[in-house]
């Protein structure tokens, strides 16, 4: 089975989808029955040998297939079987088509989308109309993409853990406050459904001598966060760090040192930083939203998406009963058992198989 498969999330600053596309490609080039293309839409990025780029600027080639459904990718695939569009789009293309969408976030609030990622919404609706195959990384997300794409051709492929980084050998030097402390960390970038604002709005209900640390990328709740950090007294405003994005090794660090990780996002479409904390022995305070429940199982306390008193009172329990905290660690490895990267590869593969037998 000949694939070609979108490498653009590998490029550039690397992002949670970026991860998932690295892992799976790296499994389904383990399988002995699929022979993959790379392929990718960008001007800026540089095609390694054997990779596929297609002469369209990324945001050209947003514009066109939002709008209609040329010029079409075959004459650049070399006669693949099918198309995988890994990050929400795929081209236009009579070659069976198979696209992520990992959750439904930008398609239920499209009026705090950017534009690119509405033309990103158009494009995935025009390829789904075309009869594409929706792979998501949760049935939850499944079960919202049914009905709003309205197609019954979706599958649930659940992705892998991420590997843990290995620890430092000493303290970064953006954590040494930290050292000691016990220390609530949210992962993540600053996008609004992830919801850091009001997670440091909560900081006051802490337990006093706890610090809340939150990592990761400016997004576009980066304004929101800064302000909300300036609003808390300041007596709690130095017990909460915003660091910003981080490199791999402060990652590691904060994840094996926290006494919580912290996890209430809106909507997630799977959720790696849950399945990085059960990996470490770090307990789970999250939403129970989206594809939450699903990924986490007994693994993590989950709390109603807007319950701000009970997930404050979540992080507190967790903070001072040792013997929950315990079971929350011992509950996170038994959970990563349930996943791995060569399960995503066969059921992706699976799918595959499904796109190609209902041709006609």
């Amino acid at each position: 089975m000949r694939v070609a498969v979108d490498i653009g999330p590998l490029h550039g600053r690397r992002t949670g989808i970026g991860s998932a596309v690295e892992h799976t490609i790296g499994a389904l080039s383990a399988q002995a029955d699929v022979a993959l293309t790379p392929y990718l839409v960008s001007f800026r990025a540089s095609p390694a040998p054997g990779e596929v780029r297609l002469p369209l600027p990324a945001m050209v080639a947003l514009r066109l297939w939002a709008a209609g459904d040329r010029p079409r990718a075959d004459r650049w695939m070399g006669g693949v079987d099918l198309v995988h569009g890994t990050n929400y789009t795929v081209p236009p293309t009579s070659i069976p088509s198979v696209v992520s969408v990992y959750d439904c976030w930008f398609l239920e609030h499209d009026s705090l989308a950017s534009p690119d990622v509405r033309r990103a919404g158009r494009v995935l609706r025009r390829a789904v109309r075309r009869g594409a195959w929706v792979h998501t990384s949760s049935e939850a997300t499944a079960t919202r993409v049914r009905d709003l794409l309205d197609t019954d051709r979706v599958r649930s492929v659940h992705l892998g853990p991420l590997p843990a980084d290995p620890a430092p050998a000493s303290v970064p030097e953006r954590c040494a406050d930290l050292t000691g402390r016990p220390f609530v960390l949210a992962i993540g970038t600053s996008e609004r459904r992830k919801r850091h604002p009001w997670l440091v709005e909560l900081a006051p209900r802490l337990p006093d001598e706890c610090h809340l640390v939150i990592a990761g990328a400016p997004g576009d709740d980066a304004a929101a966060l800064a302000a909300a950090h300036a609003a808390l007294p300041a007596s709690v405003a130095s017990r909460v760090h915003l660091l910003g994005s981080v490199d791999a090794a402060t990652k590691a660090w904060l994840l094996g040192s926290a006494s919580v990780l912290a996890y209430p996002s809106m909507d997630e479409g799977f959720g790696f930083p849950v399945l990085e904390a059960n990996e470490v022995g770090v307990p789970v305070v999250a939403s129970r939203v989206g594809s939450i429940p699903e990924v986490a199982g007994a693994a993590a306390l989950l709390v109603d998406r807007d319950d701000a008193d009970g997930f404050a009172a979540a992080m507190s329990r967790v903070l001072t009963d040792e013997a929950l905290a315990g079971s929350l660690i011992t509950a996170g490895r038994d959970n990563l058992g349930r996943f791995s990267w060569d399960a995503t590869a066969q059921g992706l593969v699976a799918l595959y198989e499904r796109a190609l037998g209902s041709v006609g």
